[in-house]
């Protein structure tokens, strides 16, 4: 399986990067993410993550750098969510870290609602820009 790699555009703020490394299973995200077709930016990552994470049964660590999404985005991010569940609950070891702004209490809520709505534990971790 072949690493899925998005670089972040530098004139265009709406895309984050993306790293999901196959030859380790750790995958990051970061950036901003409010593009408005979100689904068209988070479909290969979806079908990576299926095929990664819950076909092929490996481990998988996601670091969350997200310092802003929007409402498509944060429901796609719901069903990474969903997948990775799907892994744990396949017996697989799955790790999702959030690394958060610490003046910035609306993304703890955010996170805090994925977390609610999955069933997965989030870490959350502090860093200040």
């Amino acid at each position: 399986m072949k690493s899925l790699m998005i670089e972040a555009i530098p004139d265009s703020p709406y895309y984050p990067e993306v790293n999901f490394d196959a030859s380790n299973g750790v995958c990051l995200i970061q950036g901003e993410s409010y593009m408005e077709e979100a689904y068209k930016f988070y479909m290969p990552l979806l079908d990576w993550l299926k095929e990664f994470a819950v076909e092929e049964n490996n481990k998988v660590t996601l670091n969350v750098m997200l310092t802003y999404f929007n409402t498509n985005s944060s429901r796609l991010l719901l069903d990474m969510f969903d997948i990775l569940k799907k892994s744990v609950d396949a017996g697989n070891v799955v790790e999702i870290n959030w690394y958060y702004e610490e003046d910035d209490p609306d993304i703890m809520d955010e996170v805090e609602d994925f977390e609610i709505e999955t069933g997965l534990e989030i870490n959350m971790i502090p860093f200040q820009a």
